[in-house]
């Protein structure tokens, strides 16, 4: 913890009683995945990145999936992050989804689930790579053991899909990471990928729009800028085109975006993609797409939207975990088997009034691994959030972020409510490249 605290590597709680900044709690025993179980999970992962972007580029453009009625267009169409203002809206190379992070589960069979998709602006690389370092320097001889797959490559490999971004005739682009600033729960993350790409760490107040194109104000003036890697919410982005009352976003930033002078990552309404009631669709939409059946499941999910599963719904909500679509960080749900007579009577009013709004789940027994606590080693629920580049190539992160739910007997891994985290090792194949100590 003094490491972490030494480095800055923090996270912020609102509201909090104890400040803003806390820092990351952190395990030392590694999570460890074998090179057979990795290869599955990989190309799983790849499997899913290319059909949400075939998806994403068809909701937007001919609908084909929906006016086939392959998945029901009203669930899709009434998803709150759909944003009807970028149809036919050319995306640059193609791709919605450059940075992805999807959260997998794993039961107590052994067998993996995707539980959530996170396609607008995935949090968390910053700990995988600090998880790393703080293990290299604790306990450098551990390496030595084991073949253990590096991480430090997705830095390189982030910014070198950013540069393929840029715009058509321009061979060294200006690249900046726009954040809403230091008060965000993830700005240490910001400056640390920042940082470590060598570009330019950005709020809104430092870019501005003109003949639509976007400069960076500099002490030599006006610095034409390329490549946008947002940190910003789609309504945040730019208050003509989002909230007007913004004051984080750059007035006239989607005009330069329509008229193609500046690549935006990620692009604009990628959250209907990550919509947790278009969640328990992917299946569909990969069989759609690449007619092939999922690599990765989902955790099976019901659609409050629909009668039938809403009556089921109600009638078993004391046995299921019931979400927001729109919920994030853990907030929002109800997990029936914990919950008392009067919350559940409250979600079940929510769920009449506004079904669309509401899926349900069966609680997942998320695997569960040791911590070291106080000296004693206590065993705690744990997910993975391996993170996608998609561009030239799909990347997929060596592991990713494992989260840990330090509460003891809690299935909630949320750094907001108390969860830490832990180093994710992939144990490399025969002959491949192994992290060095």
């Amino acid at each position: 913890m003094q490491m972490f605290r030494n480095h800055g590597i923090t996270f912020a709680v609102y509201p909090d009683a104890q400040g803003t900044e806390k820092v990351f709690p952190f395990d030392i025993i590694p999570r460890v995945i074998s090179a057979q179980t990795w290869r599955r999970l990989e190309a799983g992962l790849k499997q899913r990145m290319a059909a949400l972007n075939l998806f994403l580029d068809d909701v937007y453009g001919r609908k084909l999936i929906l006016r086939q009625r392959v998945v029901p267009p009203e669930i899709v169409l009434s998803s709150q992050q759909y944003l009807r203002e970028i149809e036919g809206l050319p995306v640059p190379r193609g791709i919605h989804c450059h940075i992805a992070g999807i959260d997998l589960v794993r039961d107590g069979k052994g067998d993996f689930f995707v539980l959530e998709d996170n396609l607008r602006t995935p949090s968390g690389v910053s700990y995988v790579l600090a998880n790393r370092h703080v293990m290299k320097r604790v306990l450098p001889d551990l390496f030595a053991g084991y073949p253990v797959r590096p991480v430090e490559g997705y830095v390189h490999e982030l910014l070198r899909h950013l540069r393929w971004l840029a715009p058509e005739g321009v061979d060294d682009p200006t690249i900046v990471l726009l954040t809403p600033g230091i008060n965000n729960a993830a700005y240490y993350e910001h400056l640390y990928l920042a940082k470590q790409m060598g570009i330019e760490l950005v709020e809104g107040t430092d870019l501005v729009v003109d003949l639509d194109h976007v400069f960076m104000r500099t002490t030599r003036g006006l610095k034409p800028v390329h490549v946008i890697y947002r940190r910003l919410d789609d309504e945040w982005l730019d208050p003509i085109f989002g909230r007007q009352e913004s004051l984080v976003g750059v007035a006239g930033l989607v005009n330069a975006y329509r008229a193609g002078n500046v690549a935006i990552a990620n692009a604009l309404g990628n959250g209907v993609a990550d919509d947790k009631a278009v969640y328990a669709l992917v299946p569909k939409i990969i069989r759609y797409y690449l007619d092939e059946d999922p690599i990765l499941p989902n955790v099976q999910t019901y659609l409050c939207a629909l009668d039938d599963d809403r009556r089921y719904v109600l009638e078993h909500i004391h046995e299921l975990v019931i979400k927001a679509v729109d919920g994030s960080g853990g907030y929002g749900m109800l997990i029936g088997p914990e919950s008392t007579k009067d919350e559940r009577e409250d979600f079940r009013q929510r769920i009449a009034a506004r079904p669309r709004s509401f899926i349900a789940q069966p609680v997942v027994a998320l695997s569960v691994q040791p911590i070291f606590d106080g000296g004693r080693m206590r065993r705690t629920h744990q997910d993975l959030r391996p993170f996608v580049l998609t561009g030239p190539e799909v990347y997929v992160t060596a592991g990713g972020l494992t989260r840990v739910a330090l509460k003891d007997g809690s299935l909630i891994v949320n750094s907001s409510q108390g969860g830490g985290s832990r180093d994710t090792w992939v144990l490399a194949e025969y002959g491949e490249d192994s992290q060095d100590a």
